[in-house]
């Protein structure tokens, strides 16, 4: 057989593979080049959707921090100027009138700022929280933001006196990169302030150390419903939801001490507290029954007005044996026992009242008048066995303390709630908005909320007190027990903290 025909064949097959070699080089640089654009693009991506959420961010510390809302009276930004209870998102413009959505905004390619009071919209663009840069490497990644206003709520507060504005804002925010390989990314976030119940907890302590709140004793927590109160005898009590609260350490001692619900703080752990090492709960002895919830941040009430118009700090005695009123305007003597006359809300500058620093020796009656009696006392102190009654109610007495280290101490012969409904504690409140020290004793009739956010407070008489307390610090070693009302959670209402969430991105 002739191989003739063959001769060349080699070089065939050769160029064969090197033009099938050449083809593969080529596909691997290819694909090496997209996967190096690929990783490229992605880094570009990341980095713009980083400068973006940067402007989320700074445009939500602006709203939190340095923003005012707007406000009822206020020249610069009336509330009147909104309309926020009939439509959302809110509209610029007083209700029932036709309007435009609420910007504020430093990224005018996308959103123009159409904010109502123009001081506002500056301060949004001079502070840099709409806009700026950051750098990652050799990488500027530019940020601009818009917010829009999207729900806006007038929040009065009976207890703590807040009368603030909560709100909802849409954030918006454009993450660029410029250049030859340009980047942009758009992020989306949405920020509210929580609207939150006054008393969620049967004791709440705002101190951040050691022993804020110390239970002892036999001190106990549990709760109950005045709303399902029957009307005789005591209400039922259920051995769960007494739940305690704290921005730092709970201490419990002795048997059988009993938190019959959750400890919320945001502290962690348990066992040893110390002041560089503060724990959620050193127990030597009592239960927890529920779980240790922490709290994401701490817990901040606002501290209530100081009482408007100020009591007198002139200081009387109502005895037990004296048949008149020592001079007390607003006081008249009956029976045997001493009635003070309630004011308005706020008390007038020159009518019944107002109080100075009152000693009880006696028998006490405080009342409502046309729905609601306040009370602007300096200070109030029981003696003896002089006891505080309450006739009827809602009865807000307003501590001022001026000068007083304790500016209600009613350990004497204790308070007594006759008020119906009865076992509602909204029927008497004291508020406080300094960091004296409150003396409370518990009785079968001792009903009533307590929100002193400064103060440090103590409970003796080892029996109850009906309803919640707010403290700075809360000392229970004399075996009482708070019972917390539940029906408390729909009472009354104080700003909660602010919550940044519902984030969203595209890539444009």
């Amino acid at each position: 057989m002739s191989n003739q025909k063959e001769k060349g064949i080699a070089l065939i097959i050769t160029l064969i593979l090197v033009l099938v070699m050449s083809v593969m080089a080529v596909s691997l640089m290819f694909i090496s080049q997209t996967e190096t654009w690929s990783s490229l693009n992605y880094r570009l991506t990341s980095q713009a959707r980083d400068g973006a959420e940067a402007g989320v961010n700074s445009a939500a510390n602006f709203l939190m921090n340095t923003y005012t809302p707007p406000a009822p009276g206020s020249t610069s930004d009336p509330l009147t100027g909104y309309n926020y209870t009939s439509v959302y998102p809110v509209q610029a413009g007083a209700a029932n009138t036709s309007g435009h959505d609420v910007y504020l905004s430093a990224n005018t390619s996308a959103q123009t700022g159409t904010y109502p009071a123009s001081a506002v919209q500056s301060a949004f663009n001079s502070t840099g929280a709409g806009k700026g840069s950051i750098t990652a490497g050799n990488t500027t990644i530019n940020y601009a933001t818009y917010a829009r206003l999207l729900s806006m709520t007038k929040l009065n507060s009976a207890v703590s006196g807040s009368r603030a504005v909560v709100q909802r804002w849409e954030i918006t925010s454009d993450g660029t990169i410029a250049g030859i390989r340009a980047a942009k990314v758009e992020v989306s976030a949405i920020l509210e302030q929580t609207i939150v119940p006054t008393f969620v907890y049967a004791a709440f302590a705002t101190n951040s150390g050691c022993s804020a709140l110390t239970f002892g004793g036999g001190g106990t927590t549990d709760s109950y419903d005045s709303g399902t109160y029957g009307g005789s005898g005591t209400p039922t009590i259920s051995l769960s939801s007494g739940n305690v609260g704290t921005n730092g350490n709970l201490s419990t001692s002795g048997n059988p001490t009993t938190i019959n619900g959750n400890l919320s703080t945001p502290r962690t752990g348990t066992g040893t507290c110390t002041s560089n090492n503060v724990t959620a709960w050193t127990g030597t002895s009592g239960h927890v029954t529920g779980s240790i919830i922490e709290l994401p941040q701490p817990v901040v009430y606002p501290t209530p007005p100081v009482p408007s118009p100020m009591p007198p700090t002139t200081s009387a005695t109502l005895n037990n044996n004296a048949t008149n009123c020592a001079g007390i305007v607003g006081c008249t003597y009956v029976g045997g026992d001493f009635y003070l006359a309630p004011g308005t809300c706020p008390p007038s500058a020159l009518g019944p009242g107002l109080y100075g620093n009152i000693t009880i020796k006696g028998n006490v009656h405080l009342s409502a008048v046309a729905g609601v009696g306040c009370y602007n006392f300096n200070s109030l102190t029981e003696n003896g066995q002089g006891k505080l009654y309450i006739d009827s109610g809602p009865v807000v007495l307003n501590l001022a303390g001026t000068g007083q280290t304790t500016p209600i101490d009613l350990t004497g012969g204790g308070l007594v709630n006759t008020v119906t409904p009865a076992y509602d504690p909204m029927s008497f409140q004291i508020l406080y908005a300094g960091t004296g020290n409150i003396k409370l004793a518990g009785n079968s009739n001792a009903i009533g909320v307590m929100y002193a956010p400064n103060a440090s407070y103590s409970l003796t008489g080892g029996s109850t007190w009906y309803g919640a307390l707010i403290g700075a610090s809360l000392t229970d070693m004399g075996g009482t027990a708070i019972h917390y009302d539940r029906r408390l959670q729909v009472e009354d209402y104080v700003p909660g903290n602010w919550m940044l969430e519902s984030f969203s991105w595209k890539k444009d």
